[in-house]
């Protein structure tokens, strides 16, 4: 960038002297890294408009989201009052059927009892007629029944003829009775065919209704599917969204990050530039006064100076220097103040990953540089979670740590709110941001700011 070498430019010309004379009496001055890339101004606005469109983008799907499940709702509970509907109409078609086959059980019996009455009618006529003409055809004798009087005086014969009027008389009643319930079954059996009609009738109509309810309810079903295969559409593009504006806030957090390191690099500087001026001015002093020369600076440069101002703006540092650390592979034992240091051998895990060969952080070594300039952490998580006020997991904000291993803390991560968190994770991973993991968590968060 232009600015950062013109400022680089600045702050190296304003100690060029001083090198001199302490290089001349102190010996070699320890080499200045490099700065680190500077960001523009114009170039971190245009990642956080991109950040708020995508934001904006997220929240209209939001909205078409919530709109498309209140119309799938709406739609759920179509489907179900038309799935009770065609409940419905499948038991009234079983009490129709039920009743329709009862009914022509009812007509099948009265049927058969008309048929039977008829047939005793039938009988009794035949037998009657039989009786009648064999009577009249005896004359005066009437066969087995003359025999059976055995009389041939005028009076056995009238005798007799009374005995045949009232035994065609009896004959006569018996046939009329049985004409009697053989009408009355049949009347019985055509108020039957008439109920059994009713029935058929009632059963045809709740047949129909059945395939009304089923047709309504296949309508309702498939509305409703095309509704949810239209909120999975949302879904996806939402996701899809989401992790656009992820990764455009990442970037913003990364330039911004950018830029905390190179305001840090360039404090560091000027603190380096004053001492070493200072300690030329004390070696020219000296040496003036013939005085042996003090010894050369060759101590480690400070890590970032206390933070001041507002908690906010604190916490804000302390979240920007981890998310500048994005990426940089996980190295067990690695990481201080300054930033990625080379990882330590641990004879298991970490040394199958080669961790003491990477440049990188563990996870305590991330919050030692996320937090240098607010409070120096020993390099063990279980340390750290005693370092500062613990509050419950309910009141967790942004800027806490937060710790896992209820048998013995062995994880620590940086909240940064909304479920999110930053952690340096394991072996073979990278620096990352990821939901917060709820299994075996600590019940406090350790909070340091604030």
């Amino acid at each position: 960038m232009v600015d950062q070498g013109r400022r680089a430019r600045r702050w190296l010309g304003a100690g060029a002297l001083a090198l001199v004379v302490v290089s001349i009496a102190t010996g070699p001055a320890a080499a200045v890294p490099p700065p680190p890339p500077n960001p523009s101004d114009s170039e971190i606005s245009a990642s956080q408009r991109d950040a708020n469109a995508k934001a904006g983008e997220v929240g209209q799907l939001t909205n078409q989201l919530a709109e498309a499940e209140s119309r799938l709702d709406e739609l759920q509970s179509t489907v179900e009052l038309r799935m009770e509907e065609a409940n419905k109409a499948l038991v009234d078609l079983q009490t129709a059927q039920e009743a329709a086959d009862q009914a022509q059980r009812d007509a099948d019996a009265a049927k058969r009892e008309a048929d039977a009455a008829q047939a005793q009618i039938d009988a009794a006529r035949a037998n009657l007629d039989a009786f009648i003409s064999s009577s009249y055809q005896q004359g005066s004798t009437m066969g087995s029944i003359s025999a059976y009087l055995g009389a041939t005086s005028p009076k056995d014969l009238l005798a007799r003829a009374q005995l045949l009027e009232a035994v065609s008389g009896s004959q006569l009643n018996a046939l009329e009775m049985m004409q009697q319930a053989q009408t009355d079954k049949s009347n019985k059996d055509a108020a039957a065919r008439q109920a059994l009609q009713l029935a058929q009738q009632a059963q045809d109509q709740a047949a129909q209704a059945k395939i009304t309810a089923d047709s309504a309810q296949t309508v309702a079903v498939q509305a409703q599917q095309n509704q949810a295969a239209q909120n999975a559409q949302l879904v996806a593009q939402k996701t899809t969204v989401e992790q656009q504006l992820f990764e455009a806030q990442q970037r913003v957090s990364g330039l911004q990050g950018q830029r905390q390191r190179y305001d840090d690099w360039l404090a560091q500087k000027q603190r380096e530039d004053e001492e070493q001026a200072r300690q030329a001015a004390l070696a020219a002093a000296q040496a003036s006064n013939s005085q042996p020369s003090g010894g050369g600076n060759n101590s480690r440069p400070s890590p970032p100076p206390v933070a001041s101002g507002s908690s906010s703006a604190t916490i804000e540092r302390v979240v920007a220097r981890a998310m500048s650390q994005l990426g940089v592979p996980y190295a067990w034992g690695g990481g201080n103040a300054y930033g990625p240091t080379r990882g330590i051998r641990d004879g298991g895990v970490a040394d199958a990953y080669g961790d003491y060969r990477k440049v990188g952080f563990d996870c305590s070594g991330l919050m030692i540089y996320a937090f240098a300039g607010v409070k120096a952490l020993p390099h063990y998580s279980g340390y750290q979670y005693t370092s500062g006020r613990r509050v419950p997991l309910a009141q967790m904000r942004r800027g806490d740590m937060l710790f896992w291993g209820r048998s013995g803390i062995h994880h620590v991560a940086l909240y940064l709110g909304n479920g999110m968190m930053i952690e340096a994770p394991q072996s073979g991973l990278t620096v990352r941001v990821t939901r917060v993991r709820y299994g075996d968590i600590m019940p406090f968060a350790t909070r340091l700011v604030g």
